[in-house]
């Protein structure tokens, strides 16, 4: 069964939308959900609002059902997207950090992303990681291997991981804003 929205605006809405397309700088989807709600407010068929506008007619439909269901903020906002699970867990962060700053293998002059990516193959679980996947944990971290310069740890052993993945459990229960988590030395 089809279902079909019926879009009616009031006059300040119709103002806001207009205004929204007179000028200023909007993303370009929501632009196009404001001019899909326009038209669709004078009566304008779904295909012809797709043809026009340069859309799908599911972006049409799904424009209309989220102003009907919702109101106008809705329909002119993007709805997150799921993005993929996390491939590293935060212990496995660890352990490439930890890789990443310690000396490369025998031979290697720095670690690269693919050499780091298969290393924690090795040491992990998983089947497979991307060096893409290694690049953005470790720009999260802001680290670079392969640069000269970087700040490193100078001995990395399994003490030293213990150490560091209670830290990142620390950081991982205190995720609260309203609550951060604050240490602090004895005398």
């Amino acid at each position: 069964m089809n279902v079909r929205y019926r879009v009616e605006l009031s006059q300040a809405e119709r103002d806001e939308l207009t205004a929204m397309l007179g000028g200023g700088k909007h993303a370009v989807r929501k632009l196009k959900r404001a001019q899909i709600l326009l038209a669709a407010d004078r009566g304008r068929r779904d295909e012809e609002i797709a043809r026009t506008v340069s859309v799908s007619l599911s972006t049409v439909s799904r424009t209309k059902r989220r102003f009907v269901e919702g109101n106008l903020e809705r329909a002119l906002t993007e709805e997150p997207r799921p993005g993929a699970e996390r491939k590293l867990t935060g212990k496995e962060e660890a352990l490439l950090v930890a890789t990443a700053c310690a000396k490369p293998p025998a031979g290697r002059k720095r670690w690269t992303l693919t050499l780091l990516a298969d290393t924690m193959v090795k040491l992990t679980d998983h089947d497979g990681l991307s060096g893409e996947t290694v690049r953005r944990r470790l720009a999260e971290n802001d680290l670079k291997p392969w640069r000269r310069d970087m700040w490193c740890i100078p001995h990395v052993d399994g003490e030293y991981v213990a150490r560091m993945e209670d830290v990142l459990d620390l950081y991982a229960e205190t995720s609260d804003p309203a609550r951060p988590l604050v240490c602090s030395h004895g005398d």
